[in-house]
């Protein structure tokens, strides 16, 4: 790797991760202990700011898309599109929810229903209902707006203003030369550790679930050797991805996954109980719309168990999106270019959403069905092998588990080559087609974190860690928002003044 083409950011996450890993393969208890103190700590004094600074970005999103300022283009005048529709909505699909679809699918569902409900009844019609609503409410328009926040943040400044591709860079109206300085290094450090963290995180549960998933199968144990292998063996496939690039192995792996998971949902949505799922998913979009207000700023002050349920899903929930969002938010921008601000919002908000809500109710409802029959207890399962053991009761049971293996593995690789090219940016002074030597040193560190992590055990306080991230980000997040407003109220007048002078003017007609 050339030096001068790698940033400073690099040697100081390298260096900060290495220390992290370290103390979780050293002490996996102490790291887990302290970070898990640190987030409850969090998450009792500090719930009402992730509500509040949540709905912010919703507001903020929505405003762009009635305002005049969404005509602004996220690039030159006339700039088209990079990608087709399609394949635009592909690599917002896989990059934004990826491996924890297919994790979730079933297991939230059922944990709202049969474990713990966030109206404190299990197993009742209430709980039923309740149990799809916050489901969608969890992965829905709050999850995108903060993906679609920082994305536009990035996309703006870096195709519309030529800065380079930096969470740094957009804060330039706020801060001036600043970025430049100890103050842009510190954020773009964040950025590029909460992605390092959340991607290894990711990797681990994914290694998880289809360890689990072979073992449910064909018997195979549930051993840290079984998952490095599967690691490695994933690692291998992505860094080839990698290598050829985001307009092949990203755009092509993430056609491929909305194929598989397009032929999957079809699948059960007709051998599962059709009826009930369509039902439930009409119902709970309108619940869905007719309780978000209330939903986005429900706290429970004075009622300790629904109070503990919030902070363990809703809150958690924000806290993980946010931690997320310097990965998912700068490969969004990145596959945007030419799109308008108001056609990239509707894109980012809508279509992941009710792609979103159609899985959850098709595989939520088809294992609810089974719970509440009494046919198959899938609450009494691990959460890694829920979705399996849900699929075992309907038709072509090998079928439909091979290709959730298969859909897992390549959710895996477009999840990890996506993130190489994100952190390759970041550390590359946000270059738009980063060196493969910098993308495979990270595809390479970020499975070696989750490998160790896993050996160690300390997944859990990993992704504690990129939770407790999300606090100063958020407030990042905050910043690029008013940096953005700022600078497009200002373009936005310019191009008011010169729709003025260039209108032509009527000629005079000379009284006789």
């Amino acid at each position: 790797m050339k030096k001068k083409n790698i940033s400073s950011v690099f040697w100081i996450v390298i260096v900060i991760t290495a220390a992290a890993v370290l103390w979780g393969v050293v002490s996996p208890d102490s790291l887990q202990q302290v970070t898990e103190t640190a987030q409850n700590f969090i998450t009792d004094s500090f719930g009402w700011y992730y509500l509040l600074v949540v709905s912010i970005f919703v507001g903020f999103c929505l405003f762009l898309i009635v305002s005049p300022i969404g005509n602004i283009k996220l690039g030159k005048p006339g700039e088209k599109p990079e990608f087709g529709l399609l394949s635009w909505f592909a690599m917002l699909f896989s990059a934004g929810m990826g491996i924890g679809l297919v994790f979730y699918g079933a297991a939230e569902p059922i944990s709202h229903y049969a474990i713990s409900s966030p109206s404190g009844e299990t197993e009742t019609p209430q709980a039923f209902r309740d149990a799809l609503r916050y489901t969608f409410f969890h992965w829905g328009l709050h999850a995108w707006a903060i993906y679609a926040v920082v994305a536009l943040c990035i996309a703006y400044f870096q195709f519309r203003k030529d800065a380079p591709g930096l969470i740094s860079s957009t804060l330039t109206p706020l801060l001036g030369d600043k970025v430049n300085g100890p103050i842009g290094k510190a954020i773009d450090c964040i950025a590029v550790f909460a992605t390092v963290v959340g991607v290894a995180t990711s990797l681990g549960l994914g290694a998880t679930q289809i360890n689990g998933g072979l073992n449910y199968l064909f018997g195979i144990p549930k051993t840290f050797s079984v998952q490095l292998i599967l690691i490695v063996v994933v690692t291998v496939l992505f860094l080839i991805s990698a290598w050829s690039g985001i307009g092949k192995g990203i755009k092509y792996l993430s056609n491929t996954n909305m194929i598989l998971a397009g032929i999957l949902m079809i699948f059960m949505l007709i051998a599962g109980p059709t009826v009930l799922i369509m039902n439930s998913f009409t119902d709970s979009i309108g619940q869905y719309i007719q309780n978000i207000v209330q939903m986005s700023f429900r706290l429970s002050p004075n009622d300790p168990q629904k109070r503990e349920w919030i902070n363990s899903w809703t809150i958690f929930y924000w806290a993980w999106w946010i931690s997320w969002s310097p990965f998912v938010g700068i490969f969004i921008a990145r596959v945007s270019r030419g799109r308008t601000i108001r056609e990239f919002l509707i894109g980012v908000l809508v279509t992941p959403c009710i792609l979103a809500f159609l899985w959850f109710a098709i595989f939520g409802v088809s294992a609810m069905d089974l719970q509440q029959k009494g046919v198959f207890n899938v609450a009494g399962m691990t959460t890694d092998t829920m979705l399996f053991g849900a699929l075992s009761h309907y038709p072509l049971t090998m079928v439909t588990s091979v290709l959730t293996l298969v859909l897992i593995a390549v959710f895996f690789i477009t999840s990890a080559d996506s993130a190489t090219f994100v952190l390759g940016m970041q550390t590359s002074y946000g270059s738009l087609d980063p060196s493969n030597r910098v993308k495979i040193t990270w595809g390479i560190i970020q499975s070696a974190v989750a490998a160790v992590l896993l050996y160690s055990g300390g997944l859990a306080a990993l992704q504690n860690t990129a939770i407790l991230a999300a606090v100063p980000f958020s407030v990042v997040i905050l910043l690029m928002i008013v940096s953005l407003y700022k600078s497009l109220v200002s373009e936005r007048k310019g191009i008011k003044q010169a729709e003025k002078y260039q209108k032509p003017r009527s000629p005079r007609v000379k009284k006789a």
